[in-house]
């Protein structure tokens, strides 16, 4: 599923014209972007949380070239759903 088709999901289900609804929708996603790239987490009752997490350098290598490379350490977003979320995904 893609943007535009949540977008219309949204609009035939609420009746809002579909270009609010994309507004809402990227207004939701840089709201979500900025508050990762800040440190902060999110959580959605009944959703699912998202949060960064930081990933420690590490030592990977080449086969071909059978040389070692160390990736640095980063931050990556990450999601993880609710309980319940989980547990209608695997009920169905």
């Amino acid at each position: 599923m893609r943007k535009a088709d949540i977008v219309s999901e949204i609009s035939d289900k609420t009746g809002i014209e579909k270009t609010s609804v994309l507004s809402t929708v990227e207004a939701f996603m840089e709201i979500v972007r900025h508050s990762l790239i800040d440190g902060e987490s999110i959580y959605l009752r009944g959703f699912g949380t998202f949060t960064v997490k930081m990933k420690a350098e590490r030592v990977a290598r080449n086969i071909k070239k059978n040389t070692t490379i160390i990736i640095p350490k980063r931050r990556v977003p990450l999601f993880r759903p609710s309980k319940s979320f989980t547990g209608a995904l695997n009920n169905k």
